[in-house]
């Protein structure tokens, strides 16, 4: 196969909205699920769900998130942009606030998933520590959602940007 020959800017395209679309998804997909599986206030629902939704988070979003990053570095350098252009300044800031959201809240459904797994064995009803973890699990859920989401509408209109 002739490299030379590859249209790199489409494949970088490609895969940046890719990587895009399986963050985004994946994290709507699993909040949706979590918040569903949290208002059951069923242990066996909420350690399931909890399970899939960590599993999720290392196999998709966690990947999908270093590919954005990866990717949208090569179009910044492919398209010829400067590093510091006012649109790509405010990216940086909101994918920093998402990534600074979303970590703990990897964190916190771990826990709310072990909590689950402990009342499970012990036939116990889900501790409310684990509930009060949810709440602000489902609070930083919010600013990784807006940001990624003003992220994408920075991608399609490169304000101040003359493309």
């Amino acid at each position: 196969m002739d490299l030379s020959a590859m249209d790199w800017p489409q494949i970088a395209k490609w895969l940046h909205i890719l990587s895009a679309t399986v963050l985004f998804g994946t994290g709507i997909g699993t909040a949706f699920q979590m918040v569903w599986a949290m208002r059951t206030r069923r242990v066996e629902t909420i350690h399931s769900v909890a399970s899939g939704v960590v599993v999720a988070d290392w196999l998709f979003t966690t990947p999908a998130g270093i590919a954005q990053l990866a990717t949208g570095l090569w179009l910044i350098w492919l398209n010829g942009y400067a590093l510091t252009e006012p649109w790509l300044i405010a990216t940086y800031a909101l994918y920093a606030v998402a990534f600074l959201a979303w970590a703990p809240v990897v964190a916190l459904q771990i826990r709310i998933r072990d909590m689950a797994g402990v009342a499970l064995a012990a036939g116990e009803a889900l501790p409310d520590r684990a509930l009060r973890l949810y709440r602000l699990w489902f609070a930083l859920g919010w600013p990784a959602f807006l940001g990624l989401a003003a992220i994408f509408w920075l991608m399609v209109a490169k304000p101040n940007c003359g493309v």
